[in-house]
């Protein structure tokens, strides 16, 4: 089917417009894309994989770095904070995998390292890339077939 954003402008200016909300606010731009790769993988979406890759090879990040966001805990690699915030993916990623959705131990490794503006920040960041990666996937969107 014709991805929902295209057959709906009105969504695809809305979540648009929520993406970027959480910009601005303090979070460097390369921890978005940490948060967007791994939610993206978690969540299966080829399309928002490729995506957030080549985004973070933008920015300059090293193919070391790119490959192991998948193994985070065990690559040394990440800061701290992208420690907090990848975690804090995986958990707001996965809030039907637990009881408690959002455990206070990871709140407060996340808020460790970010203050209010920039937790609101990383969970519009994670919650925004997991509608477009649902999006995505259901509507079975492939990587790469979007470019000329």
């Amino acid at each position: 089917m014709t991805h929902p954003v295209f057959a709906v402008p009105a969504a695809l200016q809305a979540l648009a417009a929520y993406s970027r909300a959480g910009e601005d606010l303090g979070l460097p731009a390369e921890t978005i894309e940490l948060v967007h790769l791994r939610a993206s993988q978690i969540n299966g979406c080829s399309v928002c994989v490729e995506l957030h890759s080549n985004g973070l090879r933008k920015q300059g990040a090293s193919d070391e770095r790119i490959f192991a966001v998948a193994a985070w805990r065990d690559a040394p690699y990440f800061t701290d904070a992208e420690r907090a915030a990848l975690e804090l993916t995986e958990t707001v990623t996965r809030v039907a995998d637990r009881g408690d959705p959002v455990p206070d131990e990871v709140w407060e490794r996340a808020s460790a390292h970010y203050d209010e503006q920039g937790l609101s920040a990383l969970l519009i960041a994670i919650t925004a890339v997991n509608v477009w990666n649902r999006l995505n996937a259901a509507t079975r969107q492939v990587a790469g077939a979007w470019r000329p």
